[in-house]
């Protein structure tokens, strides 16, 4: 089964989807349309922290994600923030949460909640548990990104 890797990044530009674009080529899979999923780990799957993505495979095709965003504009005196929280069993079947605002703190409690919700809905023994959040200070003359994204294995084919 191919990897679940996390990937984050944070991006400035002059519109609110250049900066969002941005964001998405500095975490490595701005050349990818993302199709969004809910939420679940498959079992046997192995999450994995990767910062920046590797060539996932051609330009233009579909990347399952689930994903974290954020893009304040211009002017805006807070940053750009964030997270995924995700739980995994000994399996490694498990859930991912996401969460987005303008302060950390409050995104990484969020995801830290909500991770905590999920995990009291099911019947499943968690064994491990991990938050990433990404922080995009702003820049006063432009709009500010930042991504937090699980991309599930290598992209495929959308034609």
């Amino acid at each position: 089964m191919k990897p679940i890797r996390v990937v984050w990044g944070t991006g400035h530009a002059a519109t609110e989807m250049a900066a969002y674009d941005a964001a998405l080529a500095d975490a490595g899979i701005g050349n990818y349309n993302l199709v969004a999923v809910s939420s679940v780990i498959p079992e046997g799957a192995t999450v994995t922290e990767a910062g920046t993505a590797p060539t996932l495979g051609p330009v233009g095709e579909r990347l399952t994600v689930v994903e974290a965003s954020e893009t304040v504009p211009v002017g805006d005196r807070d940053p750009a923030c964030a997270g995924l929280a995700w739980a995994t069993t000994e399996s490694q079947k498990g859930l991912f949460y996401e969460a987005s605002g303008r302060d950390e703190r409050a995104v990484r409690d969020a995801v830290t909640e909500g991770i905590t919700a999920g995990r009291a809905l099911r019947d499943w023994s968690f064994t491990d548990q991990t938050a990433r959040v990404a922080v995009a200070d702003r820049d006063p003359e432009m709009h500010t990104s930042a991504v937090v994204v699980a991309v599930y294995g290598d992209s495929e084919p959308i034609l």
